[in-house]
């Protein structure tokens, strides 16, 4: 089975209770058990954590593929900036070769050693940003270039790093699944550990379903990802997304939740012919090639990873978040006053 095909059956038996997910459950109770050892041995202080200089938020989910955590995290070091803090950047550096010590990213970057999402950071946030597998040392970099602030891209598991204030992102249309945790289930921990973060988001409307909300969830605050242009890849020019109301086009995209990215293409009118990839998946331009005149379009992640030497028909399309004022306002009021109070103790 191809890792592709492997990924969809997964993703079947998360959200769709597919049929044989069961025999999954006994890998899925092995999990519970080294998570529950884990977090007891960083409670204890068996396994060390370090505390930064400066106050740490993390922006994360607990459940496996995309939920909006980049999009969030953007917004969030806008959202700082505009109150005079120098937010930096921490992130794992998924997809990318380098490892084993911290490197800065710059907006010119290659994705294919540093990982797409730290690049797409980079370009779109204006902020220092550092890739390490390990975020503690990744801080250090950061707080010794200058930042007071610092946001840790999906690191909510991350425990050997402390943190000042949690946001745990979820994704309104999928929820938690079947609620089990790994592979049995999307869980990277098990759901209640929402009632734990100080913020929970959901990416679009909660759809509660069969399952019992949590009373973090039932609390959360909604958001929505938006798009209004796609950029060429090529060039600095840029092209409402609703002139391409009634196009066939060719969409891509190497992301945690493709299915997204396509219905928001089709909602505009466009008719979409799909094209799926692992997350964080390296594209070559002859995978991309389909032998005909349609344009292409992709998501920002995935165009990092093409650079500029792709023909004209290839387009990718920022998405941001937006959040009505009535419900930002008392989650950056939180967020600012444990900063700052972090800051000045």
């Amino acid at each position: 089975m191809s890792e592709t095909r492997a990924y969809s059956w997964l993703h079947r038996v998360w959200y769709e209770d597919a049929s044989f997910g069961w025999l999954l459950l006994p890998l899925s109770g092995l999990y519970w058990l080294v998570i529950v050892i884990r977090k007891y041995l960083y409670d204890r202080g068996i396994l060390s954590s370090d505390r930064a200089a400066v106050p740490v938020v993390v922006v994360g989910n607990i459940t496996a593929g995309g939920t909006g955590k980049t999009p969030t995290v953007l917004w969030l070091a806008a959202e700082l900036q505009k109150r005079g803090f120098a937010p930096g950047i921490v992130s794992r550096g998924y997809g990318g070769s380098h490892s084993g010590s911290s490197m800065r990213v710059a907006a010119d970057s290659k994705a294919s050693i540093v990982g797409d999402e730290p690049v797409l950071l980079a370009r779109r946030s204006g902020c220092l940003v550092v890739t390490d597998p390990d975020r503690a040392r990744a801080a250090t970099m950061l707080i010794a270039d200058g930042v007071d602030v610092v946001i840790s891209d999906d690191g909510l598991q991350h425990y050997r790093l402390q943190r000042d204030y949690e946001i745990c992102v979820v994704d309104g249309r999928r929820g938690l699944g079947n609620r089990r945790l790994l592979p049995a289930g999307p869980l990277r921990e098990p759901a209640e550990r929402l009632d734990d973060v100080e913020q929970v988001l959901v990416n679009g409307r909660l759809d509660g379903s069969e399952y019992a909300l949590t009373a973090a969830e039932q609390n959360a605050v909604t958001f929505e990802l938006t798009a209004t242009e796609a950029r060429r890849l090529n060039a600095s020019l840029s092209r409402p997304l609703d002139a391409f109301e009634g196009s066939t086009v060719h969409a891509v995209a190497a992301i945690g939740n493709p299915q997204r990215f396509f219905d928001m293409l089709r909602a505009l009118g466009m008719q979409v012919i799909e094209y799926r990839f692992v997350d964080h998946a390296s594209l070559k331009p002859s995978e991309l090639e389909f032998g005909d005149d349609f344009d292409v379009l992709m998501t920002e992640k995935d165009a990092v990873k093409l650079g500029t030497g792709m023909h004209d028909r290839f387009w990718y399309v920022p998405v941001d978040l937006s959040i009505a004022d009535v419900d930002a306002a008392p989650v950056l009021e939180q967020i600012e006053s444990r900063i700052r109070g972090g800051r000045d103790g």
